[in-house]
């Protein structure tokens, strides 16, 4: 994760405690679980010793003063945590939480026993408790996840990697919900593969601001070439990419639109964008969006090309799991007569954190329609070899659901000469994912990341969200 594309999280905590088992544990348990977090830069919120014994939560009291507390600050609260340093008192453990009325994601922690100290002062029984605190989560319908193994100690590494991989579930889940995507422009009329259902995505909290290509077209035509904003963008495209031969009328216009897109998504509170890139803005306007597209996904202000709503979310997804920029593709070629490995392509409107070579050029595809002039734009390259995550969600309007998949692969140094933005992918068993993908009706674009971050979205998705995933795996 890139952490200083992360905000600082903050977590409530609650320490379990039941009175017959030491309470010595519950207080050093406690201290334990503060120090893992605050070395990993979360703030709490919990209970203090002078607020409840111990600062943990086992009478009824102590579970309406932790939701008290949960409460008034529940607009800072990314996620839970219920620490069990003894066997915990169950009910009390889920009664603070019920009474809190969060809805963010809970991680259940216990911490194991020391076979030299099982004597009555020292025994901790965690192991059991847990199976307690999760059946009583249960029967209240509090979703949770579990750590990677049963019992962790606070200060293990084991734990420091799952609440890494909690906080990017906190962050997927607390990013999603509320999501505004603008939808700039019609869907291109050949494109039916891009069809989704904004009432399905604003029942799992994701709202798409809509916007006529006309109207960004008429807000550009009352710019002028030296209106400082545009001076500005102008100013940043050019340090943003080299632009080779491209027409300084051209970098104009691309400054314009960037500045009406920039303002339109301030008034609106747009986070993401899904954009009509083709062939409207080139024939009317004279330029591609791609290098502007590169420029927002770059900066985490995810965009996705034809019009591709469902494809942005996923593309705002992986980006909040990986804390770094993610982009839209194509599964465009088979690679030679490898089974495991396919070409990736656009365009391109990648964004440079993706390219070993970025640069901008003109459309090759579509420049033999509209002519070269009107094509000036791409951002192209040749994606660097590393890692990678996959994901894909669509909106399922026959059966009323969001569905999708996702999974992991990398990007390799396979040979490859081709226009555009591509690169080369092994993926294990990927002639049975693309049979998915077919079977399935998936469209044909993907998002994907720099990262491997698949556990992670696919607990806050499924789990949190109650989207439908398939998880493709070896």
């Amino acid at each position: 994760m890139d952490a200083a594309n992360a905000h600082a999280a903050t977590l409530g905590l609650i320490i379990g405690n039941r009175g017959f088992f030491p309470d010595h544990l519950a207080r050093s348990g406690r201290e334990e679980m503060l120090a893992a977090l605050g070395a990993a830069g979360v703030e709490v919120v919990a209970l203090g010793p002078e607020e409840s014994k111990c600062g943990a939560v086992e009478t009824p009291a102590e579970a309406r003063r932790c939701a008290d507390l949960f409460r008034a600050r529940r607009d800072d609260i990314d996620g839970v945590i219920i620490s069990l340093p003894n066997f915990g008192e169950e009910r009390a453990l889920a009664d603070a939480l019920r009474f809190s009325t969060l809805d963010v994601p809970v991680l259940v922690q216990a911490t194991p026993d020391d076979p030299g100290l099982m004597s009555i002062k020292d025994r901790r029984d965690s192991f059991c408790g847990k199976m307690s605190a999760c059946n009583n989560l249960t029967q209240y319908g509090i979703r949770y996840t579990l750590t990677s193994r049963h019992t962790e100690a606070p200060g293990s590494e084991a734990f420091a990697k799952d609440l890494d991989a909690f906080l990017r579930v906190c962050r997927i889940v607390g990013g999603l919900r509320g999501l505004r995507v603008g939808a700039i422009g019609a869907r291109p009329a050949a494109f039916n593969t891009v069809r989704y259902s904004e009432k399905l995505l604003e029942a799992s909290g994701i709202s798409v601001e809509p916007v006529d290509l006309s109207e960004i077209l008429g807000r550009i035509g009352r710019l002028d070439d030296d209106d400082p904003a545009v001076r500005r963008k102008l100013a940043d495209i050019r340090a943003y990419v080299p632009v080779g031969d491209t027409p300084p009328e051209a970098l104009t216009k691309m400054a314009k639109l960037g500045t009406v897109l920039d303002a339109w998504m301030a008034e609106t509170g747009v986070t993401v964008t899904a954009l009509q890139c083709w062939t409207a803005l080139e024939t009317y306007f004279g330029v591609v969006p791609c290098t502007l597209m590169s420029m927002m996904s770059h900066g985490l202000a995810s965009s996705a090309c034809e019009v591709d709503v469902c494809g942005a979310v996923a593309m705002h997804a992986l980006r909040l799991a990986s804390g770094a920029p993610s982009a839209l593709l194509d599964w465009n070629n088979n690679y030679g007569n490898d089974l495991d490995k396919a070409v990736c392509f656009h365009c391109s409107n990648l964004p440079k954190h993706f390219l070993a070579d970025a640069q901008m050029d003109y459309q090759a595809i579509i420049a033999g329609s509209v002519g070269r002039e009107r094509t000036y734009g791409t951002c192209v390259g040749r994606v660097k070899s590393g890692p990678m995550t996959f994901a894909r969600f669509s909106t399922d309007d026959r059966a009323g659901r969001i569905r999708g998949y996702l999974g992991e692969g990398a990007f390799t140094d396979d040979p490859l000469s081709t226009f555009g933005g591509a690169g080369v992918v092994r993926i294990p068993r990927l002639e049975m994912l693309l049979r998915h993908i077919c079977e399935q009706g998936f469209e044909h674009h993907v998002a994907a990341s720099l990262s491997s971050v698949a556990a992670a979205l696919h607990e806050a998705v499924t789990k949190y969200l109650g989207w439908e995933i398939y998880w493709h795996r070896e």
